[in-house]
């Protein structure tokens, strides 16, 4: 399972993305993807963005059961802490 969000990104990548996934709300994509095709349509996706921001949210063989990947949105990044990924927020001081 895949779900991707998506925020003020071209509509002609919105509309690529509904070729392998459904659109169930605007930019909030879920699907159901191999590892291989995953990993393109993420690396297109990002190489589109044109400013916007992506998170990526995919299942995983660790404890959670699922991995996250943020790009393009510089206040939030994933970090490893025991094993398991955790959101850090970076608030302006």
């Amino acid at each position: 399972m895949v779900v991707m969000v998506l925020e003020r990104v071209p509509q002609s990548l919105r509309g690529e993305l509904t070729r392998w996934m459904l659109e169930v709300r605007t930019g909030v994509f879920i699907g159901t993807l191999s590892q291989a095709v995953r990993s393109r349509l993420w690396e297109k996706v990002c190489a589109g963005m044109a400013g916007g921001a992506g998170t990526m949210i995919c299942s995983a063989r660790n404890e959670q059961g699922f991995e996250v990947c943020f790009w393009g949105d510089p206040s939030r990044s994933v970090i490893a802490f025991e094993g398991l990924q955790l959101v850090q927020t970076f608030v302006a001081p």
